[in-house]
């Protein structure tokens, strides 16, 4: 373990599976006190905060729909409790991302991805922002997605609500640089998650196939990535989106 966040409070949204499981068992290992918010499935979560406490960190799980406002105050409330202030807040959670072409599109499907990406944020930050304030610091990491730069075909409500998450980011970054908080986007490329076990091989090979470095990403791409801007090394940055995709976008 390093101690390079020891001391601070992390709280990861979705982190139960997949990028989110990765970041939290990333900031533990760096020595954050981690909750791990899931909504599904509690045995995974366990599995999460058992793995973290068996390589000497500290961790607990805490169930909430993020995009509940009473869920969220009570969570944030109950990680207060057991653990302090947060810290470092990592947005990741989202829900199932349908392809949908122009003509079967509808109001409920762009809302469904709002939800996930605009109105949970608002929530999240709403209910740490406060004390982050007084403290004078914060770090607020929302995971986003470079579609918004490719601008993927058939996926419009995916990439809407993606662009507007980092616009909330470089808003809530000057809003909130003057108290010493930063605000960031991490940008993933397609990384292979437990959501994508049913995807075909061939559709993995062709987009790894255009990625300048020739490779998809690993979990650990992503949380190293986080671990960074919320450690020592992101101190002076804010409002900035990091691309963390093997050079598939550029900027």
């Amino acid at each position: 373990m390093s101690n390079e966040l020891s001391g601070q409070v992390a709280l990861v949204t979705g982190a139960s599976r997949g990028l989110g499981r990765a970041i939290a068992e990333e900031l533990a290992a760096r020595g954050a006190k981690t909750a791990v918010n899931y909504f599904g499935n509690a045995d995974l979560a366990g599995d999460v905060v058992r793995t973290i406490a068996d390589r000497g960190g500290v961790a607990r799980a805490f169930k909430a729909d993020v995009r509940d406002e009473a869920d969220v105050s009570r969570m944030v409330g109950e990680v207060e409790a057991a653990f302090g202030p947060i810290d470092i807040l990592v947005i990741n959670a989202t829900g199932p991302q349908p392809f949908i072409p122009i003509e079967k599109l509808n109001w409920r499907a762009m809302l469904d991805q709002l939800e996930f990406f605009v109105k949970s944020p608002m929530l999240l930050v709403q209910s740490v922002v406060g004390q982050m304030k007084q403290r004078r610091t914060g770090r607020i990491i929302n995971i986003g997605s470079e579609v918004f730069d490719k601008g993927v075909p058939e996926f419009s409500n995916y990439v809407a609500a993606k662009g507007a998450q980092l616009g909330l980011t470089r808003s809530w970054a000057m809003e909130l640089a003057p108290f010493g908080i930063a605000v960031n986007l991490i940008a993933p490329g397609w990384i292979p998650t437990e959501r994508h076990a049913g995807d075909p091989q061939e559709m993995k090979d062709a987009y790894a196939a255009g990625v300048p470095m020739k490779h998809m990403g690993e979990n650990t791409d992503i949380a190293r990535a986080v671990a960074f801007l919320a450690g020592e090394g992101g101190r002076f940055i804010t409002g900035q989106k990091l691309s963390v995709n093997g050079g598939n976008t550029l900027g």
